[in-house]
């Protein structure tokens, strides 16, 4: 198994937490940029979208950072995409591969990425779809791909030939990268770095466990089995 330092593929980190986000750029140097969406900022209780984006887009330092609209119409997914846009150089526009009626986004992906908006076409899972979005970003217009390797995962699939297949049909666009989605466990790093893809997006516990990789499986066997006695003892157990 490869060192994390050794990983072709660009980790980012997953999360809505400003905290988090400068940790990440002072101390930890293999975090090369960071998403969020609507889902993750209502969890972590944020109201105010635009002063938590732009907290985050400075707390960033330049580093890429995506931020998702959340109208459901596409004349209004323009609006809401050009003013996040306008936000910072490093920020990037998620918008959802379909609306909520199943409506493909293709033609508002074209028209902003023809514009210079920096794109993250998100919740896609088919390799149909991103042979879609290949057909409309503009080849110059960086943009990321993001394919939710964890949920197709969740259906029984195994992602990985699919994500192979995804790196292949955009391996004519330079400025676009594929991105794994929805991680489960800290394995799916280095499944992303096998199936060839740019960007793997990874919560924060999976993060915290990136000190295991590498580590003596002996030794790591010994301190799952002092946890357990000393689990036990702390509970008090009696037989």
């Amino acid at each position: 198994m490869s060192e994390i330092n050794d990983l072709r593929v660009k980790i980012f980190v997953d999360g809505a937490d400003i905290e988090t986000i400068k940790n990440s750029v002072d101390n930890t140097h293999f975090v090369k940029g960071f998403t969020t969406n609507p889902t993750l900022m209502r969890k972590a209780g944020i109201s105010d979208y635009q002063g938590f984006a732009r907290q985050a887009i400075s707390a960033a330092k330049g580093l890429p950072i995506s931020f998702e609209v959340f109208s459901d119409e596409f004349e209004d997914m323009e609006r809401q995409a050009r003013i996040i846009a306008s936000w910072g150089s490093n920020a990037f526009v998620k918008i959802p591969i379909t609306n909520t009626k199943s409506e493909m986004s293709c033609a508002l992906v074209e028209k902003l990425s023809n514009d210079n908006i920096k794109l993250n076409v998100t919740a896609i899972l088919s390799t149909e779809q991103v042979k879609h979005v290949a057909e409309v970003i503009n080849r110059g217009t960086p943009a990321i791909i993001s394919v939710f390797a964890g949920r197709i995962a969740d259906t029984g699939r195994d992602p990985v030939p699919l994500m192979k297949e995804c790196v292949s049909v955009l391996r004519s666009l330079p400025k676009a990268e594929l991105l794994w989605a929805s991680p489960r466990e800290l394995l799916n790093i280095f499944q992303a770095e096998e199936a060839g893809c740019h960007i793997i997006t990874v919560p924060r516990d999976i993060v915290s466990k990136l000190s295991l990789v590498g580590k003596n499986l002996e030794e790591y066997s010994l301190e799952t089995v002092k946890m357990f006695c000393n689990d036990a003892k702390l509970a008090n157990f009696k037989l």
